[in-house]
C-alpha cells in the first residue's frame, strides 16, 4: 500500500511543496512527510513521531497548533494551510452532460427501428419513378400529380424524424433534472456535516470541509473520522477500521500505544482529541480515491464518498446518546484497502440482501415485460398481415408482375406497413412506466425534505407504504428528548421534587456535584438560553445534562469543579457503552490515593454497592435485603411514573491498594450509593395521535429501549402503543432471549414467532437484541403475507438492526454517522409524527403509479386494438405513425407528470397496508381499464366503419398511398384524443371514489398539463395539415368530438356502479414475484426475460430496471459538489 500511495502523489503536485521542500510555508512538517507518517501502523507509527518530533506536542508545534487550545481562528493561517497541506474536500465525479443523456435515449431500439424505417421512407419519396409506368404499379396517389402532392410524400418521413427527437429531448430532460435535483439534495446534505474542532480555546462546529492540518478536533462515539490525525489524548478509545483494513474487530487507541486515526473509519467507543494531519486526497481513504479514480470506477468513488461524507458529523449537541453502546456490529461488510473495486463490488453484494427488490419494482418489471411481448406480438402480426394483404391483393387477384422500375413503389408501400406495425409497437410498450415511477420518487422525495424526511435511497420511500410494523426507539423519537430529573432519594429521604440545598449535608452535596460534575463527558454542558425566557439549552448527551441541570438546581456549578480537574487530568476513564450500562471515571486525590465515580442504570449500579450514606453523609452497610427493599419503595414507584433512573456511587482507593485498572469488575465494585435520580423525559404532545393514525392504517408500532420495564411501560402506555384491556406483552431483553432461545441457546423462528405477534414493548434491550427482533418478524411466515418493517435508531449499535429493516429511519439530531450510514431515510427532526408522513408518501408513491398505470393501459388497449383492426380490414391504421407518436408523448410523458404528482391525503391512512403480494392492477382498475376501453372501441369503430354517413363527409378508407388527409380520420384521431383527456380525470380515482374532481384544484401541475395538451390538440388539428395528416375541422365537429369526450366522465360513473365483488371473471394483473416459487432456474429464466426485454423496451426502463443501484448509490449519494 506504501508505495502504490506514495505514488499517487504526484497527481496533485503543489507549487509550494517543491519549492519550499524542507520546511512548507514555515511549517516544520511536509506533506510528504506527513503522508509517510499516516501509513505507519501501531508501534512504528509511535517510534516514527517520538524520532521525528520528540513526542505528540512536538508534531504540534511542528504544526504551529497548540493540543489545549487548538488553532487561533485567523482566516490567513487557515488559508495558507489549506494551499499547502490541501483542502477536505475529495472531487467528484463529472455528472454526465445534456448531450450524453440525449445519446443515451437515442439508444432506444424502437426509436432507432422508427429512425431507420423514417429515414427509408425520406429516400424513397425522393425517388420517382418514371411517371408513365406508375399507373402500372397499383394505385398510387391517383390524381395526386397535379395537385403537387406528390412531393409531399416527404413529410411523414420528417414528421416521424421530428417527433423522435421529441421524444428524445424529453426522455433526456427528465434524466437531466433528476440527476440535478440529487445534487441539490446532496449539497445541502454536505453543508449539514459538522465537525467538532477547537480553536482559540472554544469548541467549535466546523463543516467537514473547512478542516486544517493542524486542527484539534474532538472524536468521541459514534464518529465517522474525517481526517487523518494522530491522538493527542484518548479515554478507552476503541476505533472500528474494518472500512480500511478488512479487520472487524475494533482497534484500541492510546496516545501511548497506537496513536493513528485514519478517515473513513468509526468511533465506537470513548472519546479523544487528535491532532488532524492529513485532509482530502492526501488522507488514507482520499489516497484510495485517488488510486480508483484513475480507471473507470467512479461509481465506487461515488459510492464510497457517499460513505465518507455521508449524514455526517453531528454538532455538539447532538452527541451520539450513549445509551446504547458498541456491540453487533461484526455484520458491517469487510473491506479491504488494496481491493478498492474489490471491496466496493463485495459491499455491493454483501448489502443486497439487504433489499432484495424493491417490491414495486419487481411487479413492474414483470407487468412491463409481459406487456412488451404482447405488443411485439400484435406488430408483428399486424406487418404479416399488411404485406401478405397487399402481395396477395396485388400480384395474385390483380395479376400483375413485378416490374422493376415498380420496385420503389412497392418497397414505399412495404416501408409504409413496416411504420405502422412499428407505430403499433410504440404506443404498446408502456415506456412512460419507468418515468412515472422516477417521476414519482424524485418528487416525493423533494417533497419529503419538507416534511423532514431526508430519503437516502429512492425505493425507501415507497417501500414505506407498505409497512406494516414500526420497531421505534423511545428517547427522542417519542419523547422530547429534554431531560429533567424530577425526584431523588438522598440520605434515606425520598424527594418527590427538587430539595432546598440546605435540606441536605454539605458532604453528600459536595459528593453529589463532584461526581455529577467530572463523571460525565466534558463535552456536555447547560448553556444559557438564547433568547429571554426559553429554556436553558443543553449540550451533549442529554441524561448527563440533565444531572448537570441538577447540580445547578441545587444552586451549585459544574463549571469549577471542571476547572480545577481538566480532561486530561483524568486518571482512567470506562465509557458507557451498551454492556456496562454505566460510566466511570477515576481522579487521583491529594494524598495520593484514589477516587472513583460511577454512574450508570439503578438496578445495575445497586448490585455493586456495599454501603449507602445515611442522612448524616456516613457511610452504612447495604445488604442485598436493603437493596431489594430500595427497588420496591424507591425505584419502581419512580419508573411507574416514567422516570428513568439513575444510581449515583462512588468508591475510595488509598495509595498503598492501587488495583488492576484494567480489571473492571474489580475496580467497579465495593461501591457507596451516594443518591438515586429519576430523570424525566416528557413523551412529544404529537405523538399519540401520531401512532392513533398508524395503528389505524393497519401497522403496528413497536417500542425497542434501552430503559427499565416499568418506565417503558408507563410511556408506551401514555402515547398509546398499549391500550388497558388488550392482550399485549411488555418483555425485558433477558426475558425475550429466554422465550425464544432452546436449550443450546439457538435463536428458533417458530419460538419467535409465538412472541412477536403480541410483543408491544421491549425494555432493557441490547442492540443484539433488536436486530433479532427486527431479523425475526421479517422472515416470518406465519401472516398471510411477509411483514414489512421499518426501524428507528441513532446509537452506532443500531447499525444492524437498521441495515436489516426494510426501511431504517435514522436521526438527524441525535444519530451518530454509523447510524445515518447504514439508514434509508434520515428524520431531520428526530420525530416520530414525521414517520407517518413518510408511509403517507409512500403510499402516495403506489396510488400514483396505479393511477398512471389505469390510465397507460386504457390508451395501449385502445391504441393497439384500433391499430391491428384498422390495419387488417382498410390496409391502413386509421391512426397514423405521427398521430400515435404525439398520443404517445401525452400519454407516457405528460400524464405521467400530472397523475404521479398528486399529493398525498389523510384519507391514504384510513385502508390497510397493500402488502407485498397484491397486484399492481387490483379488480377495480381492471374493471376501469376495460371499461374505459370497450366504451372507446365502441366510439372509433363506430367513426370508423359509418362515420363519413353520420358527419356527411368523404370517406377516408382504403385511401391510396400519399394521398391528402381526410377529414374521417382526423375526427377518429381527434375523439381518440379527447377521449384520453377526459379518462385522464377518471383516472385520478383507483379505489372506485364516485368524485373524481375531488381535490383536482390542488395539484395545479395537473390542470396546467390537461388544459396545455388540449390547446396543443386544436393547433395540431386546425394546422397541422399533412405532418400530422390532419385537415381541419369544423365547429360543429369539434363540439361532437368534445361530445363524445365528455361522455367519458359520464361512463365513468356507470362503471362505478358496478359491484367489483360480481366481476370474478376479472383476473388482476402484475403481482410481484412471489418469494417461494422462484426457483433457482426460474431465476435464471428471469434474468434473460429481461434481456429478451432489453430489446423491447425503452432505454428508460432498463435504466429503471437495471440501475436502482445506480439510483440509489450513485444519484442520491453520488456526485457531491458537482
Amino acid at each position: 500500500m506504501g508505495d502504490m500511495a506514495n505514488s499517487s502523489i504526484e497527481f496533485h503536485p503543489k507549487p509550494q511543496q517543491q519549492r519550499e521542500a524542507p520546511h512548507a510555508g514555515g511549517f516544520g512538517c511536509t506533506l510528504a512527510e506527513l503522508r509517510s507518517l499516516m501509513e505507519l501502523r501501531g508501534a512504528e507509527a509511535l517510534q516514527k513521531v517520538q524520532e521525528a518530533y520528540g513526542d505528540v506536542s512536538g508534531l504540534c508545534r511542528r504544526l504551529k497548533t497548540s493540543p489545549t487550545e487548538g488553532l487561533a481562528d485567523n482566516a490567513n493561517d487557515l488559508e495558507k494551510r489549506r494551499q499547502i497541506y490541501g483542502q477536505n474536500f475529495i472531487p467528484p465525479k463529472q455528472p454526465k452532460t445534456f448531450l450524453q443523456l440525449v445519446w443515451e435515449a437515442l439508444q432506444d431500439v424502437t426509436l432507432i427501428i422508427l429512425e431507420v424505417a423514417a429515414i427509408v421512407s425520406l429516400g424513397l419519396s425522393f425517388y420517382a419513378p418514371p411517371g408513365e409506368e406508375s399507373e402500372a404499379c397499383g394505385n398510387v396517389s391517383a390524381g395526386a400529380e397535379d395537385e403537387g402532392e406528390a412531393e409531399a410524400g416527404w413529410i411523414e418521413g420528417a414528421a416521424i424524424l421530428l417527433s423522435v427527437i421529441c421524444v428524445v429531448l424529453v426522455t433526456a430532460f427528465n434524466d437531466w433534472s433528476k440527476e440535478k435535483q440529487f445534487r441539490g439534495l446532496q449539497s445541502r446534505i454536505e453543508q449539514e456535516q459538522k465537525f467538532t474542532v477547537i480553536r482559540n480555546g472554544q469548541l467549535l462546529q466546523v463543516p467537514v470541509a473547512a478542516l486544517v492540518v493542524g486542527d484539534i478536533a474532538q472524536v468521541k462515539y459514534g464518529d465517522l473520522l474525517p481526517a487523518d490525525g494522530v491522538l493527542i489524548q484518548g479515554n478507552d478509545l476503541k476505533i472500528d477500521e474494518s472500512s480500511l483494513t478488512g479487520e472487524s474487530d475494533h482497534v484500541r487507541k492510546s496516545a501511548d500505544k497506537d496513536p493513528m486515526l485514519l478517515s473513513g473509519t468509526h468511533v465506537m467507543e470513548g472519546s479523544g482529541r487528535m491532532v488532524v494531519t492529513a485532509v482530502g486526497v492526501n488522507s488514507q481513504t482520499g489516497i484510495i480515491f485517488t488510486l480508483l479514480g484513475a480507471g473507470g470506477e467512479e461509481e465506487e468513488k461515488k459510492d464510497k464518498k457517499g460513505k465518507q461524507q455521508d449524514g455526517a458529523m453531528e454538532s455538539s449537541q447532538t452527541k451520539a446518546k450513549k445509551q446504547d453502546g458498541a456491540v453487533a456490529m461484526e455484520m458491517q461488510p469487510l473491506k479491504s484497502a488494496e481491493g478498492g473495486e474489490m471491496e466496493e463490488r463485495e459491499k455491493k453484494k454483501a448489502s443486497v440482501p439487504k433489499k432484495e427488490k424493491s417490491v414495486l419494482q419487481g411487479k413492474l418489471t414483470k407487468l412491463a415485460v409481459q406487456i412488451g411481448k404482447a405488443g411485439l406480438v400484435m406488430s408483428a402480426i399486424t406487418v404479416i398481415i399488411l404485406v401478405l394483404y397487399f402481395v396477395i391483393e396485388t400480384f395474385v387477384v390483380k395479376g400483375k408482375v413485378w416490374q422493376a422500375e415498380c420496385t420503389p413503389v412497392y418497397v414505399q408501400y412495404f416501408v409504409k406497413f413496416f411504420i405502422i406495425g412499428v407505430t403499433v409497437l410504440v404506443v404498446a410498450v408502456p415506456e412512460g412506466l419507468p418515468l412515472a415511477v422516477t417521476i414519482s420518487l424524485a418528487y416525493s422525495v423533494k417533497k419529503m425534505m419538507k416534511d423532514n424526511n431526508l430519503v437516502r435511497h429512492l425505493d425507501a420511500c415507497e417501500t414505506m407504504g407498505n409497512a406494516t410494523a414500526i420497531c421505534s426507539d423511545k428517547t427522542g423519537t417519542l419523547t422530547t428528548n429534554r431531560m429533567t430529573v424530577v425526584q431523588s432519594y438522598l440520605g434515606d429521604t425520598h424527594y418527590k421534587e427538587i430539595p432546598a440545598p440546605s435540606a441536605l449535608t454539605p458532604k453528600i452535596l459536595d459528593l453529589l456535584v463532584h461526581a455529577i460534575s467530572i463523571n460525565s463527558a466534558y463535552t456536555s454542558k447547560i448553556l444559557p438560553p438564547e433568547k429571554e425566557g426559553a429554556l436553558p439549552r443543553q449540550v451533549g448527551n442529554k441524561t448527563e445534562c440533565a444531572l448537570l441541570g441538577f447540580v445547578l438546581d441545587l444552586k451549585r456549578d459544574f463549571q469549577p469543579v471542571r476547572e480545577r480537574i481538566p480532561e486530561d487530568k483524568l486518571y482512567k476513564v470506562y465509557t458507557f457503552n451498551s454492556v456496562r450500562k454505566s460510566m466511570s471515571t477515576v481522579i487521583c486525590m491529594p494524598d495520593g490515593g484514589f477516587r472513583l465515580f460511577s454512574k450508570g442504570a439503578s438496578e445495575i449500579l445497586l448490585k455493586k454497592c456495599t454501603n449507602i450514606l445515611n442522612s448524616n453523609g456516613e457511610l452504612r452497610s447495604f445488604r442485598p435485603r436493603d437493596r431489594d427493599d430500595m427497588v420496591k419503595k424507591i425505584i419502581e414507584p419512580m419508573a411507574c411514573d416514567g422516570l428513568r433512573t439513575i444510581c449515583i456511587a462512588y468508591r475510595d482507593f488509598s495509595a498503598a491498594q492501587e488495583p488492576d485498572w484494567e480489571n473492571e469488575n474489580e475496580v467497579v465494585g465495593d461501591l457507596t450509593c451516594i443518591a438515586i435520580v429519576g430523570i424525566e423525559d416528557p413523551v412529544r404532545p404529537e405523538v399519540p395521535e401520531a401512532i392513533r393514525k398508524c395503528q389505524r392504517a393497519g401497522i403496528t408500532v413497536r417500542m425497542v429501549t434501552g430503559d427499565n420495564i416499568n418506565t417503558a411501560r408507563a410511556i408506551a402506555a401514555k402515547c398509546g402503543i398499549i391500550q388497558p384491556g388488550e392482550d399485549f406483552l411488555c418483555l425485558e431483553g433477558k426475558e425475550f432471549n429466554r422465550r425464544i432461545r432452546n436449550e443450546k441457546g439457538e435463536i428458533e423462528q417458530e419460538r419467535l414467532d409465538k412472541v412477536w405477534p403480541k410483543l408491544r414493548v421491549l425494555a432493557r434491550s441490547s442492540p443484539t437484541d433488536k436486530h433479532t427482533l427486527v431479523k425475526g418478524i421479517i422472515d416470518s411466515t406465519t401472516g398471510e403475507q411477509r411483514q414489512v418493517v421499518a426501524v428507528t435508531g441513532d446509537g452506532t449499535n443500531d447499525g444492524p438492526a437498521l441495515k436489516k429493516a426494510d426501511v431504517g429511519f435514522a436521526m438527524g439530531i441525535a444519530g451518530t454517522d454509523v447510524a445515518k450510514e447504514a439508514s434509508d431515510i434520515i428524520l431531520t427532526d428526530d420525530n416520530f409524527t414525521s414517520i407517518v408522513k413518510a408511509v403517507m408518501w409512500g403510499r402516495n408513491v403506489y396510488d400514483s403509479i396505479s393511477k398512471f398505470l389505469q390510465f397507460q393501459l386504457t390508451v395501449n388497449v385502445v391504441a393497439v386494438i384500433v391499430a391491428f383492426t384498422g390495419a387488417c380490414i382498410t390496409q391502413d391504421s386509421p391512426l397514423k405513425a405521427v398521430q400515435m407518436l404525439w398520443v404517445n408523448l401525452i400519454m407516457d410523458t405528460f400524464a405521467s407528470l400530472a397523475l404521479a404528482t398528486e399529493p398525498p391525503t389523510d384519507s391514504l391512512l384510513l385502508r390497510k397496508p397493500y402488502g407485498r403480494d397484491k397486484p399492481l392492477i387490483s379488480r377495480t382498475m381492471m374493471k376501469n381499464i376495460l371499461g374505459h376501453a370497450v366504451y372507446q372501441l365502441t366510439i372509433i369503430f363506430t367513426l370508423l366503419f359509418v362515420g363519413e354517413l353520420f358527419f356527411d363527409i368523404d370517406s377516408g378508407r382504403n385511401a391510396p398511398l400519399h394521398s391528402p388527409p381526410s377529414e374521417h380520420y382526423t375526427i377518429i384521431f381527434n375523439t381518440f384524443v379527447m377521449m384520453q383527456l377526459f379518462n385522464e380525470i377518471n383516472a385520478r380515482k383507483i379505489h372506485g371514489e364516485r368524485n373524481v374532481f375531488h381535490g383536482i384544484f390542488g395539484n395545479p401541475i395537473f390542470c396546467t398539463i390537461v388544459l396545455g395538451t388540449f390547446a396543443i390538440q386544436i393547433v395540431i388539428v386546425q394546422f397541422g395539415g399533412k405532418p400530422f395528416s390532419c385537415s381541419p375541422l369544423s365547429t360543429e365537429q369539434w363540439l361532437w368530438c368534445l361530445f363524445v369526450g365528455v361522455g367519458e366522465l359520464v361512463w365513468g360513473q356507470v362503471i362505478a356502479t358496478i359491484p367489483t365483488s360480481q366481476l370474478k371473471c376479472l383476473k388482476e394483473a402484475g403481482h410481484g414475484p412471489g418469494k417461494d416459487e422462484m426457483t433457482d432456474e426460474e431465476l435464471a429464466e428471469g434474468e434473460e426475460e429481461i434481456d429478451h426485454a432489453e430489446r423491447e423496451l425503452r432505454r428508460g426502463q432498463i435504466l429503471w430496471f437495471r440501475g436502482l443501484n445506480r439510483i440509489q448509490t450513485q444519484v442520491c449519494w453520488g456526485g457531491q459538489k458537482g
